[in-house]
């Protein structure tokens, strides 16, 4: 199994309490930590509003971290989990991507999909659409930035958009292309875009989802002519490691308490029920994720809330967790 950890970026509350200064300093350092300790990528949120409610406390925007983390890393592959499709043209994103991947040698990972954050299209002015509708523009879009990273001029006449002669130089390192990664789990339009156009896909928070929606995907290239095994599966997990339950536990409440200065507390605790699962000690996350690992799942994605304030669960399950899955 593969590895990958989330930096802090405020979206989830994660950088309160830290002065506005500190906070390119507590997420780099965060980056450099998870790139030193043997995770393969690192990766960012696509959002403007915090969860689990709105709220004045910052949020990074995706693609500035994602040019500038590449700017102070030097090996760790850099993503995002995931790009909203719906919040900038894909013939501009695919030119930002190109460049990131050539400032980075070559280390982008390009996630998309099709977008839910409702309240940030209401927000931000952009038309939050039904979801058939949002999935046809995800379609679209994946297709226009694979051509922007494989052809020399673009025409593109689809439901949703329109290009004439679109130039995009300078080309991605990445040969054939930036891997793509189609997150989400809608089972008759997001896993076909999938099954047609992914490298990776990320979907699924509990076992049983995880095999039925492996199931669907398999299904749509089976109908597509893909071979299933070319897709790599990941899922996301939030993780509180430490070396002792009641550590854990105390850590999680640690959490809760944060949240309640910032949220109503019904939704610290919608937060924090997101934690009990998949949080232990290294012997039980690693029992937990070996189920995921027989199921198919190749590629762990994991948050650490705590990030920002203590690497040490972060360091533990570097230390511990990943070379169990070697």
């Amino acid at each position: 199994m593969r590895f990958g950890a989330f930096v802090p970026q405020g979206w989830r509350l994660d950088l309160t309490g830290i002065d506005r200064t500190e906070h390119w300093e507590t997420m780099t350092r965060v980056a450099r930590r998870i790139e030193e300790s043997g995770f393969e990528s690192l990766w960012v949120y696509d959002h403007f509003h915090t969860v689990p409610a709105p709220t004045q406390e910052a949020t990074y925007e995706a693609w500035t971290l994602m040019a500038s983390l590449s700017a102070v890393t030097s090996t760790v592959r850099l993503g995002q989990m995931c790009t909203c499709n719906t919040y900038r043209p894909p013939s501009y994103l695919a030119k930002v991507a190109a460049s990131i991947d050539v400032i980075s040698g070559g280390r982008l990972e390009m996630g998309i999909g099709a977008g839910w954050y409702e309240h940030e299209h209401d927000g931000y002015g952009y038309p939050f659409l039904d979801p058939g509708p949002r999935i046809r523009m995800l379609e679209e879009g994946v297709e226009i930035m694979k051509a922007m990273w494989t052809e020399e001029l673009v025409d593109y006449d689809g439901r949703h958009y329109r290009l004439e002669g679109a130039i995009c130089q300078p080309k991605p390192l990445q040969s054939p292309h930036i891997p793509l990664w189609v997150a989400g789990g809608g089972e008759k339009l997001t896993l076909r875009v999938a099954a047609r156009h992914a490298q990776y896909t990320n979907f699924g928070v509990k076992p049983e989802w995880f095999t039925h929606k492996s199931d669907v995907l398999a299904a749509h290239c089976r109908d597509l002519g893909r071979d299933f095994e070319e897709i790599t599966r990941s899922a996301n997990f939030n993780i509180v490691c430490a070396g002792t339950e009641t550590e854990v536990a105390d850590r999680i409440d640690a959490l809760q308490s944060r949240l309640e200065k910032y949220v109503p507390p019904e939704k610290a605790e919608e937060q924090v029920r997101l934690y009990r699962h998949n949080s232990g000690t290294p012997e039980q996350v690693i029992a937990s994720l070996k189920e995921w690992e027989a199921l198919g799942l190749a590629y762990a994605i994991v948050y650490f809330p705590d990030a920002a304030y203590d690497l040490s669960g972060l360091e533990l399950f570097a230390r511990e967790v990943i070379p169990a899955f070697a």
